[in-house]
């Protein structure tokens, strides 16, 4: 690929492109006047975001590498070819994630493991490897998370678990990255139009069917969660607020996307005992005392 000189331009880093939030984001940032490093680990998923680039004519400054945030080779790799090309690392948008339904007692370690490979140690080693860089710059790390890593969820418990466990990690990171020059946000979304069912790529179904115990809990969470997204954000409204923490002269440590998702993140930071979200979330799958 034919790569203009970097003469000043600033480059952002994103991770996870191919789809939903990180492909808005990497549009958006483009057309922020960012160069986007648009990263996905398979490249051949590009399609999409190179469409919408074209259609928001930001084409020409974006550029698609593969990158595994699983595999600390493939990162240190990327970040070689951006370092190489264009001198400088401006921010890295921490944004690849995988989510996963299920309860721990039926599945097992293997996919609370895989979650946390992917939600957490992929976005400490990104950030690890970045780090230099933004130091040199002055830069931003922006990391996605979610209001399941404020709020614990029925049959997400790896998933939450893994964004816990990242709001912990950035939140104690951002007072030490500040002392060098470089500012972290958190970007906390709630529900976001497709990404339930289609991310997942769940046969619902099958997944209630074979939930043994747990079907009516799980069939109710699955009602309750489709309702809850069928009025879900936009991905070009979930990424607005990474674009703000780009380019805001002060960035927050931590921004929800929605009025919806300060809403749900408040009932957890005003908790104090733990009974409104317990009352809550027991709720959603019909537990006695809810």
């Amino acid at each position: 690929m034919a790569v203009t000189p970097n003469t000043g331009t600033r480059i952002v880093l994103i991770t996870g492109t191919s789809s939903g939030i990180g492909l808005a984001a990497a549009v958006a940032a483009a057309g922020a006047g960012y160069r986007v490093i648009a990263t996905m680990r398979d490249t051949g998923r590009a399609g999409e975001l190179l469409r919408a680039a074209e259609r928001a004519g930001v084409a020409d400054r974006i550029e698609v590498e593969r990158l595994d945030v699983t595999d600390p080779a493939s990162v240190a790799d990327c970040l070689a070819v951006v370092l190489e090309r264009h001198g400088r690392l401006d921010a890295v948008v921490n944004n690849a994630g995988a989510g996963f339904v299920g309860t721990v007692e039926q599945d097992g370690m293997a996919p609370v493991r895989a979650a946390m490979e992917v939600n957490y140690f992929g976005v400490v080693e990104v950030t690890r490897a970045a780090l230099p860089h933004l130091r040199a710059s002055g830069g931003r790390v922006v990391t996605v998370s979610s209001v399941g890593g404020v709020v614990g969820q029925p049959f997400n418990e790896a998933y939450c678990a893994a964004k816990f466990a990242v709001e912990g990690f950035m939140e104690s990171l951002a007072p030490v990255a500040a002392t060098v020059g470089v500012a972290v946000t958190v970007v906390e979304p709630g529900a976001v139009a497709s990404e339930f069912i289609g991310n997942q790529d769940l046969d619902l179904p099958a997944l209630i069917a074979a939930a043994g115990p747990y079907g009516p809990a799980l069939a109710a969470y699955v009602d309750r969660t489709l309702k809850a997204f069928g009025t879900a954000q936009t991905p070009e409204q979930a990424a607005a607020p990474i674009i703000e923490a780009l380019t805001a002269e002060r960035p927050p440590l931590r921004v929800q996307t929605s009025e919806a998702a300060r809403a749900f993140a408040g009932v957890k930071l005003a908790d104090l005992d733990g009974s409104a979200v317990r009352t809550m979330t027991g709720g959603w799958v019909g537990a006695a005392g809810a």
